[in-house]
């Protein structure tokens, strides 16, 4: 059982994160600014802080450095209402410091109050669980994800997958593949890698003659993952006028080889892919509507590495030992490395990560252990960070603050309701802030 703190003044946030955390099997005292916390403090001692980093009364930084004076043991969790938050604090608390989004589950409590655990499984080089024998993370998002894979998966539905790209829409579909325990294989084919007239062969097949160079009979994809998994990727990109055809095929569950006239009975499930969002598919009508509603019988939205940030270390972990086992090397992470890794937004996400671990490998003296890490993590694809949002040496906490609030006002607009929940702060603490700098306009 451990004894928590909670250091927020959102009175509705920290009533139903002292339940959870009760529920947990802890203590747990709240205070809604920073002199209460202190007051706490001279005659009690935490396990694990929960901590906004705005208060009414300063900035929850204040708080960590207290704490370093007084050697507390105690492992500390900012909490923050937006990404930008956790990215300009990057390295400035030091290896005890943990980061949490709002809103919060039950699971990000639970998670972050486990740390202790964790680092002895990993220092026991306990690889983290594989979920479906392909999928790692633990965050709240991911757990959500692995439950629509269980549900569905018992099903026979069409599944589209929705994300950015890199996210690992194709892992998704191994994993889903994976929980149905079909007795065919997985297929995959990219409907953006091929052109207009080699499409409909790709899917359906083509008989001996059908076109110039069909020397032989093709079987497409449909029939070679009979009672198995069809995993169209970019589906998107299908050419509008060869979407009907494809719309018959799941319909029917037949197809007809180009150039032939016999009905081939298919059966497979279809979990196609898209890097578009809903609206993005709304108002580009690169896809039917009537195709639509059937490939998205049951469609997923995979998270962003950025909505998962506490999984970045497993992910860092699991490819820097992949890259060991093949070169037969011994290379380990610092934490502060990790640290660095997870602050990072990753705009190309996790096949961004890999990129990036691969390349630090490549720079290492394999000889050592270290990691050589780069001094940045851009590429000509990278999302450019305003320099508003950057910290740089010297700077006190007030600036940093400061500095944060501007930066957000300046996002919405001046619109000071917004910049607050952006923050996860009220509208009353930010004004308060406001005013303790005087060279605001509140």
């Amino acid at each position: 059982m451990l004894n928590v703190l909670l250091v927020d003044d959102d009175i509705e946030f920290t009533d139903v994160a002292s339940q959870i955390i009760e529920f947990l099997g802890h203590t747990v005292s709240a205070v809604a600014n920073l002199q209460e916390a202190y007051n706490l403090l001279e005659y009690n001692q935490f396990d694990h802080i929960f901590l906004d980093f705005m208060l009414p009364d300063g900035s929850g930084l204040h708080l960590i450095d207290y704490l370093k004076k007084l050697n507390s043991p105690a492992y500390i969790t900012m909490i923050t209402g937006h990404p930008s938050v956790k990215g300009m604090l990057a390295g400035l608390c030091g290896p005890k410091v943990d980061y949490l989004l709002k809103p919060l589950q039950r699971e990000d409590l639970e998670s972050a109050l486990n740390r202790k655990s964790k680092r002895k499984k990993s220092v026991e080089n306990l690889g983290p669980t594989r979920h479906f024998s392909c999928l790692i993370g633990e965050s709240a998002v991911m757990h959500n994800l692995y439950t629509m894979i269980e549900r569905v998966s018992q099903t026979s539905a069409n599944i589209l997958l929705m994300g950015e790209s890199g996210v690992g829409k194709e892992v998704v579909a191994q994993a889903i593949h994976t929980a149905s325990k079909v007795q065919g294989p997985l297929v995959a084919t990219n409907c953006g890698a091929l052109s207009k007239e080699l499409i409909g062969s790709e899917l359906f097949g083509h008989e001996k003659g059908a076109f110039t160079g069909a020397i032989g009979r093709k079987t497409g994809v449909f029939e070679r993952a009979e009672n198995g998994t069809l995993f169209l990727d970019e589906v998107t990109e299908m050419p509008l006028d060869m979407q009907p055809n494809l719309l018959r095929a799941l319909e029917t569950k037949k197809v007809i080889r180009v150039g032939g006239t016999n009905e081939i009975s298919v059966n497979c499930r279809v979990v196609s892919a898209t890097n578009r969002n809903m609206t993005e598919l709304a108002e580009s009508k690169v896809l039917r509507e009537d195709l639509y509603f059937r490939l998205a019988v049951f469609p997923i939205d995979i998270p962003p590495l950025r909505e998962r940030s506490t999984d970045i270390s497993l992910l860092a972990e699991v490819f820097l030992h992949e890259l060991n086992e093949e070169y037969g090397a011994k290379l380990v992470w610092q934490e502060a490395q990790l640290i660095r890794l997870a602050n990072y937004e990753w705009p190309g996400n996790v096949r961004e990560l890999r990129h990036a671990v691969h390349r630090a490998f490549i720079m290492s003296d394999m000889q050592g252990t270290n990691v050589a890490l780069p001094d940045s993590f851009q590429s000509p694809f990278s999302k450019i960070t305003k320099q508003s949002n950057s910290i740089s040496a010297g700077q006190t906490i007030e600036d940093v603050e400061k500095q944060l609030i501007t930066a957000t006002l300046e996002k919405v607009d001046g619109n000071k309701t917004l910049a607050a929940e952006m923050l996860g702060i009220s509208t009353k603490t930010l004004y308060n802030r406001l005013h303790a700098y005087g060279d605001f306009d509140a």
